[in-house]
């Protein structure tokens, strides 16, 4: 995601073998990807839905219960967690206080019919029991039927004022890593908070014929009867998936390196074949600089939304409040996080530096090599300098100290603007120090091959310090880790 922070505020198979779980079957789980069978519909502001989830354990643990994440509860009545910053709360409630929630109707195991509970702190987490423990390599199939009530707000998850955005709206399996259990971390205002593994999706979706969308994965077919349209839609090895309506879209589209790249507009808006000429050169440019971009579609879609823009696999919303200086910024910035969060996935919550630090830099590097923009590199870093600077400098005033550590959890930062000048603009300045150390063709190799190694997989922090060590020398690593915990230079 790239967030707009006004200055001011910054002074303040499944596989080879089959498993004995009926209902999955090879088509559904391949290569040790769990899949996602969902049938939706939408009307209003509800979501009616049911999932089929083949959930393949690629742990080397066993265990008896499954747990999914329940994103929409952070917007219920009642709620612990906070979607928004309060200086953003007008902006994204703009009809006043609107609530949304997840609701569970039922939980089966293949077909028998299970217990379940809703936990954590903040309802956030539905935890499955399973008939029997779950072996590694081996796959449970887990049917849900659900309803999503959306509340109406300018954000990911909602219904804006001009678009429908229907992200992070159903039960989502936690990523279990070994030693440390499911993570379950809570919905939080600052960044992204969200954690998953890549999953194959099909996806039946009806909505009112009055309105046209855009979604991860790509159509396959499109049906229209009683004044509703059901599209079905398929999306392989994706870290997720959302949709966007409205009835003001205009789309256009042209074929690039075997992807078919879309901008979604309102009608009307005289700048969509320019930012459709800007999607398209970032593709280019990325895939030039880090490894082709393997999926089938790319979407850019103007939407409501209260930051700069939101990435979703094959698709990225793009806030229709924008400045018009930085429009083009924003598009490359959630572009560049089809590398670095789409196919190449981390621990957004407790790593966010990890996408959000190379998708800046990697912007860097687009407006570098196309230089049409008017965006020069250095000047670019030189401002990411002073921004910096000035706001350690105020932050330190008013405070006495402050924490530039980067390597932190969502929920250490105290600030929004404290978490974007560490993650965003001190990520840009710690990799441009790598590069005048290594130099930009060593760097963009150390890019390069972390892309390659880690594609599909969860990347941790040490796995990028090596991608860059290994082409850099063993000198980085301490260099880096001296930038992520804030140390001195």
């Amino acid at each position: 995601m790239r967030k707009i922070v006004p200055i001011f505020m910054c002074i303040i198979s499944i596989f080879a073998c089959c498993v004995a779980f009926v209902g999955c079957n090879s088509l559904e789980v391949e290569d040790k990807v769990s899949s996602y069978q969902m049938n939706l519909e939408f009307s209003g502001n509800k979501l009616v839905g049911s999932e089929k989830v083949c959930y393949v354990n690629s742990s080397e643990n066993a265990f008896d219960k499954i747990y999914f994440h329940l994103y929409p509860n952070a917007f219920r009545q009642g709620a612990k967690s906070k979607v928004c910053s309060s200086a953003k709360w007008d902006e994204v409630y703009y009809k006043g206080q609107s609530y949304g929630q997840i609701s569970i109707l039922s939980v089966f195991c293949a077909e028998n019919q299970v217990n379940y509970s809703i936990e954590g702190d903040d309802e956030n987490i539905l935890a499955v029991q399973l008939e029997e423990e779950l072996y590694p390599d081996e796959v449970a199939e887990v049917n849900i039927d659900f309803e999503v009530i959306l509340p109406e707000v300018n954000h990911r998850f909602g219904i804006g004022e001009n678009t429908i955005n229907i992200a992070n709206f159903y039960p989502v399996a936690c990523v279990y890593e070994d030693g440390v259990g499911f993570c379950k971390e809570l919905y939080h205002s600052n960044g992204d908070p969200f954690y998953s593994e890549c999953a194959n999706y099909s996806v039946q979706f009806s909505y009112p014929q009055n309105l046209t969308f855009a979604s991860s994965g790509w159509v396959v077919d499109e049906k229209e009867q009683n004044q509703t349209k059901t599209a079905t839609i398929k999306g392989e090895k994706i870290r997720d998936f959302a949709i966007t309506l409205s009835d003001k879209f205009e789309v256009k589209t042209r074929e690039v390196d075997g992807t078919r790249v879309s901008y979604v507009g309102y009608r009307g808006d005289e700048d969509i074949e320019n930012n459709l000429d800007i999607s398209v050169k970032a593709l280019q440019t990325f895939n030039n600089l880090f490894g082709k971009y393997p999926y089938q579609s790319l979407t850019v879609v103007k939407a409501s939304f209260l930051h700069g823009g939101m990435e979703f696999p094959n698709m990225v919303l793009i806030a229709d409040n924008l400045a018009v200086e930085d429009i083009s910024y924003v598009i490359v910035h959630e572009i560049a996080h089809q590398w670095w969060y789409g196919v190449v996935g981390n621990d957004q919550y407790n790593h966010a530096w990890l996408d959000e630090s190379l998708a800046e830099y990697s912007t860097l590097l687009f407006f570098e090599q196309n230089t049409e923009f008017g965006l020069e590199y250095k000047s670019l870093v030189s401002s990411a300098q002073k921004s910096y600077n000035s706001f350690v400098s105020a932050y330190r005033k008013v405070f006495g100290q402050f924490d530039t550590s980067m390597n932190r959890a969502l929920d250490e930062f105290q600030t929004e603007p404290e978490y974007v000048q560490c993650i965003y603009t001190k990520g840009v300045l710690m990799l441009d120090f790598v590069r005048n150390s290594i130099g930009k063709t060593k760097l963009v190799k150390g890019m390069k091959n972390y892309y390659q190694n880690y594609s599909y997989k969860i990347a941790r922090p040490e796995d990028f310090i090596a991608s860059i060590t290994k082409v850099g020398g063993g000198k980085m690593e301490k260099v880096i880790n001296v930038w992520l915990e804030g140390k001195d230079i």
